[in-house]
């Protein structure tokens, strides 16, 4: 059994990973119902919650049903990141979990996300000023690295653990690398494996299919897996790595129908949760992973992602389900 302190997660957990502007409650809600373990809010930045930025604010709601839950924060200033622990504490989540994997740009070049492998000893007292100042369980996602002349993830997480982190989760890549290239597990594999450490570790990066996560399961030995991009427009995923853990078996992909029903859930909860205009408009971005792999589907993509009016997506997406026996599934 994994646990996180108190919670527990199961024999080999399933995580989805922190998405900013992706794993917002409607995204999550449909993730949980398909066997995610623990999820994590988008990052929140702490200087937007020390301002109490809406934006930010907004990002602070969970539900009952998400639990364990985890919030997640960046920022590069400790004083800002200590009192937004204090703040994120009163909302009552599960867990509280530090950024230090962001690579984009306007994060990391500030010092904040993945910014901070380029100051290691900043890193680990930030940390530990985040611990002290919480009763929650700490816990840290973080990359292999800046750049290929920095990977000292293997010392960084003993001295991330000697500060008082629970878990940690480890994503293939450096900063430097972004998303591009193959995620490389082999350090993940070292840090699991290193005999200083007891707490679980959590392999992140290109896992996309259920055979490479019983794959790397077994070949590194982590405790869990988290899964970002490839559970968007596919929240099945979890459900499908599970089944395949327990019987060697591959479930059919989500029939048409299946994608459909999902999607239009995902439609409504969004607009529920951030109203019609922005509702809509966040939604585009996962059309094209619901349907992808369909063939002849072009035109109808192009009217779920330009239109605005709710009833025009309603109406087409109720069409490609009562047409969904023209359309075919790539294998």
């Amino acid at each position: 059994m994994v646990k996180i302190r108190n919670i527990e997660l199961g024999d080999f957990p399933l995580l989805l990973a922190p998405m900013e502007d992706v794993s917002d409650p409607p995204f999550r809600a449909l993730c949980k119902r398909h066997g995610a373990d623990l999820m994590f809010t988008e990052f929140i930045s702490s200087e937007g919650l020390i301002r109490d930025a809406a934006k930010s604010v907004q990002k602070l709601d969970i539900y009952e049903y998400e639990r364990p839950i985890g919030i997640q924060i960046f920022g590069a200033d400790i004083e800002s990141m200590k009192r937004s622990a204090e703040i994120i504490e009163k909302t009552n989540p599960d867990i509280i979990d530090i950024n230090y994997g962001c690579p984009v740009k306007k994060v990391a070049c500030k010092g904040a996300g993945a910014g901070i492998l380029q100051d290691i000893p900043k890193m680990v007292k930030m940390t530990a000023e985040i611990v002290k100042s919480t009763r929650l369980p700490v816990t840290v996602k973080t990359r292999l690295g800046w750049d290929e002349k920095s990977k000292h993830i293997v010392e960084v997480a003993e001295r991330l653990q000697d500060v008082g982190i629970e878990a940690i989760s480890i994503h293939g890549r450096t900063r430097k690398q972004m998303y591009k290239g193959e995620a490389d597990w082999t350090l993940i594999g070292e840090v699991k494996n290193n005999p200083r450490m007891h707490i679980p570790v959590f392999g992140n990066g290109d896992i996309d299919t259920p055979q490479k996560a019983v794959e790397y399961k077994n070949k590194y030995g982590v405790d869990g897996i988290m899964i970002g991009r490839a559970a968007i427009g596919n929240p099945w995923i979890f459900k499908e790595i599970k089944h395949y853990i327990e019987t060697k078996e591959i479930l059919p992909k989500p029939s048409i129908e299946d994608r459909v029903d999902a999607c239009m859930e995902h439609l409504k909860m969004s607009i529920k949760w951030k109203g019609e205009t922005l509702g809509i408009a966040e939604m585009k971005r996962h059309y094209t992973n619901y349907f992808k792999g369909i063939s002849h589907f072009k035109e109808h993509r192009m009217t779920l992602v330009t239109s605005f009016d709710l009833n025009e997506i309603l109406e087409k997406l109720q069409w490609i389900k009562e047409h969904a026996s023209e359309f075919k599934l790539a294998e």
